[in-house]
């Protein structure tokens, strides 16, 4: 009875012995094996979604990259427009992006859903590029991308019909009436597309939101105020006395304003670095400088869009991913980029490298008006001004309408859209 009582006890302490020590020390190693791993494993491959066409600039990069850490860069084109609704698709699958690109106006919007990653830089990579630039990527003061291009629209010009750039909008618009006859025209811009009118409301004292205590104030609009009456009082003169024809009114408006510039019947348009190669095919002798002053004596303070590289949160390799980043957001790496699609960085090497700026005038251009550019506001409310600031001023030129009440309406439908879909925010 003795012998079995001992056995027994000495069962129960043995037991006791591993109940103590066992899970503790299981817990232990588990943790050291993940904090080594974590700061020592690298992922075989990252995925990263580049724009349209545009793979040629990121391959070398990722080459150069993959053979440096051994970490191969598995990409694919996408449409820039549409990197959301991909995200939305494959976010969660095995094809889900760790890096992607995207343009600034889509980094609230993407944030608010919950696929990209805040980033913490440090102070002598972004101080690579111009503030503005930096910005445009930041929402609610974090910081989620860094800068992969900017662009912004500027005053393109035929050189054979006008060999020097006006200093005003006003000379613009008195060269504009000599030359408007015949089926040929002045200065022509699609001003009754937002994006491209925001600079002149802009210029004259509008604006999209206001702030408050350093965030944008959805809740106050400046569209229609008297300054963007003003506004809209001036971009109708051009419509009113025939100086912008019919046909750049609308869903055409763009097609039809580059091919009159193509065939030689505008003397200069407003547009985007996205026009310079087109234009060159089409054998246009142009130049490009930033756009004349308006009569107010301001700059006309275009939108400035910003592309950006993110890192996504479905990435399983965060630090990696930023590590690559990084990488092709270098200075080397940007003027590769530059040289192959013509897509400007905003490095400030750039801009004060005076060989740089003489050999590249459309660059230089850009980087000149990008100073007076208005950064796109990138909160989701943003998608609601679009279209009733289109319909308004297509009232205002198409004469249905006078400027007040037409920008007055706007207004209320941005304002009830944005209450109906973004007040759960």
């Amino acid at each position: 009875m003795k012998r079995a009582l001992s056995l027994f006890m000495m069962i129960v302490l043995v037991f006791g012995v591993l109940a103590a020590c066992g899970p503790k020390d299981e817990e232990e190693t588990g943790s050291n094996d993940s904090k080594t791993e974590g700061e020592s494993s690298k992922p075989e491959k990252l995925i990263v979604w580049e724009d349209t066409d545009k793979g040629s600039a990121l391959k070398d990069a990722a080459e150069k990259f993959e053979a440096e850490h051994g970490i191969k860069i598995e990409f694919k084109e996408l449409n820039i427009t549409k990197m959301q609704e991909n995200l939305a698709l494959d976010g969660n699958t095995e094809n889900a992006p760790d890096v992607v690109t995207m343009s600034h106006d889509g980094v609230g919007p993407a944030m608010v859903k919950g696929y990209i990653k805040e980033l913490e830089v440090d102070s002598e990579i972004l101080g690579q590029f111009t503030d503005s630039s930096v910005d445009a990527l930041k929402y609610e003061g974090k910081l989620y991308g860094l800068p992969k291009a900017t662009e912004t629209p500027v005053f393109i010009y035929n050189k054979d019909l006008l060999p020097e750039v006006p200093a005003t909008m006003e000379d613009l618009y008195t060269k504009s009436k000599e030359v408007t006859k015949d089926g040929n025209y002045g200065f022509l811009a699609i001003w009754d597309d937002f994006y491209h009118a925001h600079g002149v409301f802009a210029g004259f004292g509008g604006y999209v939101f206001g702030e408050k205590d350093g965030k944008t104030d959805v809740t106050d609009i400046g569209l229609n105020n008297d300054s963007a009456v003003e506004a809209a009082d001036y971009i109708n003169k051009w419509y009113a006395e025939g100086l912008f024809p019919k046909g750049i009114i609308g869903e055409k408006s763009n097609d039809n304003m580059n091919g009159l510039f193509k065939e030689g019947k505008a003397i200069a348009v407003q547009n985007g670095p996205w026009a310079f190669k087109d234009y060159s095919d089409a054998g246009v002798n142009y130049g490009v400088a930033a756009m004349p002053k308006l009569p107010n004596g301001e700059p006309v303070k275009t939108f400035m869009g910003v592309k950006g590289w993110f890192v996504t949160n479905f990435s399983k390799s965060p630090d990696w991913s930023q590590k690559f980043v990084e990488y092709i957001t270098n200075e080397e790496n940007a003027k590769k980029r530059f040289e192959l699609t013509g897509e400007i960085p905003p490095l400030k090497s750039l801009m004060e490298d005076p060989e740089f700026v003489k050999n590249n005038e459309g660059a230089a251009a850009v980087m000149e008006q990008s100073q007076y550019a208005v950064p796109m506001p990138s909160v989701p409310e943003m998608a609601e001004v679009w279209d009733p600031m289109k319909k308004a001023v297509e009232t205002i030129v198409t004469g249905k309408s006078e400027p007040k009440p037409a920008l007055d309406n706007a207004v209320k439908t941005i304002e009830q859209q944005i209450e109906a879909n973004h007040s759960g925010n």
